[in-house]
């Protein structure tokens, strides 16, 4: 079974957000159960010295972009049995953002020939090839249109996993000529056509053999007018093609016994190190050290989406509490600019880091008592997956994937992995976060089971790699 991998984004390479993550341990679990899988995304230029070091050249040849003629080469390394291609083009990808420029439809239709036309190049014609998100969803368009002439591509079948919905790469039609060089054939309803514009996300829908997203809750979501993005009666339309396979984490690298960006190592049955991490980090945010206070931690982009305003209507009343706040993220100027705030009127009780740094993130997964995501929506989320297997309690709005993977807890039996609110208002938030930091300071046994419950939990990639190859076996 040969696969290849399409992805805007790799962790180790160059990570935005969670797809980085998903495109790099999936296919590492996948080799070890015996597919022959490779990975393509861009040379990005901000990609790490020591990693590029590693590449060597492999080939070079012109891509055809509209009436302009684009350099193409094609580097390449191996990782943790995974080979991967990156496609380098210093004009696309020699920019500090993987995304956001204002010519990301060029960039990305530039990459998204780049991998159809290296395939015969580098004599790898996969069964499958994967694409993820808008950036490489006009891939099964153009296997079935520009490049279905040629033979070897024919029995190519191809895969969408939708990691975000809200991003779908809308533009005008002349897209299709002055950058693809295909006609308007496909503009249409049962295409590419969106109102009066192309939508990227819908041609992948539409031409994909298959189509996944990243939990089964959130397939179900998406198939509702208030997730659905506009696209929710397409995708109920395309319902017999779609299923939800739920994110895992590497465990490998996510693992409190060995992860080298944490001060102090610790165990279910041992969380002395865990407590150990904490007063290291109270230092380091400049609070008070206090095993007896909750540390709740966030760490997401500052934005609505990630329910960043339910927290902000809550603070002032939060922080009259016995508690300490430690917030870690960049996103939305006003968010920044209020948490700033708060930690200036509340400095023993608040931190606001206004950056985003991995080996801080670790490191505060592995101090915090109780983290903060109370997204709006959640196609899966990996940070209440860290946070669980370091022994952090999440406190989540049950959508999507926080629904499929945090347990409420109930305070009659004592079962669950985390706290959980389904309707979405600040003041139920509030409710839901002072009945954890309740069992936090009064009912420390209880606490320290539901902690033991939260990192007895498997979310390693096993189970739903297995899921993955089951469909790339279909055929």
């Amino acid at each position: 079974m040969k696969v290849l991998f399409a992805a805007a984004e790799v962790f180790p390479f160059v990570k935005v957000g969670g797809l980085a993550d998903v495109a790099y341990a999936l296919p590492k679990e996948l080799v070890k159960q015996g597919v022959d899988i490779r990975v393509v995304l861009p040379f990005h230029t901000k990609i790490a010295e020591e990693l590029k070091a590693e590449m060597e050249d492999l080939t070079q040849f012109t891509i055809d972009v509209g009436w302009r003629k684009q350099f193409c080469g094609v580097k390449t390394l191996m990782r943790d049995g995974v080979r991967f291609y990156f496609i380098d083009n210093l004009y696309y990808f020699d920019r500090p953002n993987v995304y956001g420029d204002y010519d990301d439809a060029e960039r990305y239709a530039f990459f998204s020939m780049a991998v159809c036309e290296m395939m015969e190049k580098i004599d790898f014609i996969p069964d499958w090839l994967h694409v993820n998100d808008w950036h490489t969803g006009i891939i099964p368009l153009l296997l079935a249109d520009k490049y279905d002439w040629i033979e070897a591509y024919r029995g190519i079948r191809t895969v969408l996993t939708i990691h975000n919905l809200q991003f779908q790469g809308i533009y005008s039609p002349q897209v299709l000529e002055e950058l693809l060089g295909i006609g308007w054939q496909t503009w249409h309803e049962d295409g590419i056509k969106y109102y009066d514009n192309v939508n990227f996300m819908k041609g992948a829908i539409q031409f994909a053999d298959r189509i996944t997203t990243v939990s089964p809750t959130y397939a179900k979501e998406i198939q509702t007018p208030l997730y659905g993005e506009r696209l929710d009666g397409l995708l109920r339309a395309n319902a017999w093609k779609l299923s939800g396979i739920l994110n895992g984490i590497d465990q490998e690298l996510n693992d409190p016994i060995s992860d080298p960006l944490i001060p102090n190592h610790f165990t279910k049955a041992d969380l002395s190190g865990k407590a150990a991490n904490k007063a290291t980090m109270q230092k380091r945010l400049g609070l008070p050290v206090r095993a007896d206070v909750p540390l709740i931690i966030m760490v997401s982009r500052l934005t609505h989406q990630k329910g960043c305003h339910l927290l902000e209507a809550s603070l002032d009343e939060l922080l009259q509490k016995d508690i300490q706040v430690a917030v870690l993220g960049k996103g939305e100027q006003s968010f920044e600019d209020s948490y700033r705030f708060f930690a200036h009127v509340y400095p023993e009780k608040m931190s606001a880091n206004i950056d985003f740094d991995i080996g801080f993130a670790q490191q505060l997964y592995a101090a915090g008592d109780i983290l903060l995501m109370p997204s709006w929506f959640e196609p899966c989320g990996i940070s209440q997956l860290i946070a669980m297997r370091y022994g952090t309690l999440p406190v989540v709005h049950e959508t999507g994937g926080l629904k499929d993977t945090v347990t409420p807890f109930n305070q009659y039996t004592n079962e669950g992995t985390g706290f959980s609110f389904n309707k979405y208002e600040a003041s139920v938030f509030r409710n839901i976060l002072s009945m954890a930091i309740d069992v936090y300071q009064e009912e420390p046994a209880v606490w320290q089971q539901i902690v033991g419950q939260a990192m007895d939990k498997d979310y390693s990639w096993e189970a739903s790699a297995k899921k993955y190859k089951g469909i790339y076996e279909e055929y």
